[in-house]
């Protein structure tokens, strides 16, 4: 029998569903499937939910890349790609220094969409990037394209990137790339070489919560036939 997950992994889940930010239902996808469930992170809109938000994504960081007290921190700035990942750089930045004095110094930033050619100019705002070690954070990884043009403008920068967290890893291959197996984490994985975490997974919604109420027998049986049909053999 699996360990059960850790008290911030429940409490984020909890927060999902009571809010309706994991819904269940039917979804056309941007990919063109159609998922059982949706994840809206842009529905983290109120201080409430935005606090845990911070706290998932803070102790997640905490628990996967500082294990141990001794620990030094492996990064020096919080990276969010525009538009979603700019509040989610701002508020782990913040909570991760409220949770832990190792995390007191570290920076956040994010790139503008097109460059500012007045004032401070450039493409970033915040910290600069240059000799800098880079964790980015953002909602999910679903093609990679996203990620892959943060990590080309990061290093173009001057930055290396350490690693990636996002709030949900949908576990499902990529569109037209299904015989690989792969998903797009573990392709952002091996050709960035870095660690990709993941505040939750769809294992983590088909058997987390079970016998509150909140997931129905119904809802897990159409994830897992969603899971059979798309899901990764290489997470």
């Amino acid at each position: 029998m699996s360990a059960p997950p850790p008290s911030y992994k429940r409490s984020f889940l909890h927060t999902c569903l009571i809010s309706s930010i994991l819904r269940f239902g039917t979804f056309t996808l941007k990919s063109g499937r159609t998922s059982p469930y949706f994840f809206n992170a842009g529905a983290f809109h109120t201080s409430t939910l935005l606090s845990c938000l911070a706290t998932a994504y803070a102790q997640t960081i905490l628990t996967n890349l500082l294990p141990t007290p001794a620990a030094p921190l492996p990064f020096d700035v919080v990276f969010g790609p525009a538009y979603k990942g700019i509040p989610l750089a701002a508020i782990t930045a913040l909570k991760l220094g409220e949770l832990d004095p190792r995390a007191a110094g570290v920076g956040y930033c994010f790139n503008r969409k097109e460059a500012k050619d007045h004032g401070e100019g450039g493409v970033i705002v915040g910290m600069d990037l240059k000799g800098k070690r880079v964790l980015i954070v953002d909602d999910v990884i679903t093609a990679g394209t996203a990620i892959r043009e943060s990590v080309a403008l990061i290093r173009r920068l001057g930055g290396l990137v350490v690693g990636i967290v996002v709030a949900l890893d949908r576990m499902e291959t990529v569109v037209g790339g299904e015989e690989k197996g792969k998903s797009a984490i573990a392709q952002v994985k091996e050709e960035m070489g870095c660690g990709v975490w993941s505040i939750l997974s769809l294992e983590d919604l088909v058997e987390g919560e079970e016998g509150d109420g909140l997931v129905g027998e119904e809802e897990r049986r159409r994830m897992r036939e969603y899971r059979e049909m798309y899901g990764a053999r290489e997470v």
